[in-house]
């Protein structure tokens, strides 16, 4: 039996400034949670390096890659991203980017591999937004196309904001299928245009979610017929959520990931998984709902 692998550098967890580090937490706490439960032992984690600049140019402009390299970046640039610029915060971003293409490795073998990080969606072709720099699913995709890995991809973004950055960059590349299922009036307030838009309604409940996720993603699966999956996890679709405004329990997104990944090893398609947001207040319940992605993940592909 396969043992799933999963991305993770302690870079994750250290480059910012004190106040912005809550959020950054998360990036050791999922692993170490998982590794003293016993869901996962230390040989399954692995350290990538960074992306390499070539791969990354085949998604993002070249003077705003160079921008992030030479930390030349506008205090308004700064502001939209939401972070101030270091070269930490870039080598990280170029290290996520290479988890998620080593995961796509992976699950060509073991059905499913994970990011701890990654699902930075909101990460334009020419600059960043909302705690996201460079796109990591984008380039991974890219990088499929390009070596030939994949002729059809679809981009599963449960996050609840909608990935805009991820459907600008594939609105016209037919061979990247985006399916976004977001809430309708939470960040951006301008949506870009993936393939498949779900916009929800505050409020929505576990089983309103559930329906519709199993409704759409199956007729995806059907018609699309992708030989590759990504499926961005985040966690802020829960009701503790701070900027959430979903009613979805963490059960709930237990079964949406049970649900995901069923519906793709019914199909034999491989998948690689980023963790994408989550903001209750209790980083404990964070680090429960995205390890019960890793739970979920280990008992249906070991």
């Amino acid at each position: 039996m396969p043992e799933i692998q999963i991305a993770f550098s302690p870079i994750y967890a250290h480059p910012l400034p004190e106040g912005h580090r809550f959020p950054m937490l998360k990036y050791e706490l999922i692993p170490a949670q998982l590794l003293y439960e016993g869901t996962i032992t230390p040989n399954q984690l692995f350290a990538p390096n960074p992306c390499p600049l070539d791969i990354v140019l085949q998604t993002h402009d070249a003077e705003y890659v160079d921008k992030l390299l030479n930390q030349s970046l506008s205090a308004a640039e700064q502001r939209k991203i939401g972070f101030p610029q270091s070269p930490a915060l870039t080598k990280r971003e170029l290290i996520i980017a290479q988890g998620t293409i080593d995961c796509c490795h992976f699950a060509m073998r073991d059905g499913v591999a994970l990011n701890v990080a990654g699902g930075t969606h909101h990460a334009f072709a020419d600059r960043g937004e909302g705690f996201c720099l460079l796109n990591d699913m984008a380039i991974a995709a890219n990088y499929l196309i390009s070596n030939k890995l994949a002729k059809q991809i679809l981009i599963i973004d449960l996050d609840v904001h909608q990935g805009n950055g991820t459907a600008s960059l594939f609105e016209k590349e037919p061979r990247v299928f985006t399916f976004s299922m977001h809430g309708a009036s939470n960040y951006p307030f301008h949506k870009e245009k993936s393939n498949l838009d779900i916009g929800l309604a505050d409020g929505c409940t576990t089983s309103t979610y559930l329906q519709l996720l199993q409704t759409n993603l199956s007729h995806l699966l059907a018609t699309i017929k992708p030989d590759f999956a990504f499926f961005l996890s985040g966690v802020d679709i829960i009701d503790t959520d701070k900027f959430g405004k979903l009613k979805v329990t963490i059960d709930g997104c237990k079964q949406r990931d049970e649900m995901v990944f069923t519906l793709l090893q019914q199909y034999k398609i491989p998948v690689a998984v980023a963790m994408g947001g989550g903001y209750s207040p209790d980083v404990r319940t964070i680090v429960d709902a995205h390890c019960n992605t890793f739970r979920t993940a280990v008992k249906l592909y070991s």
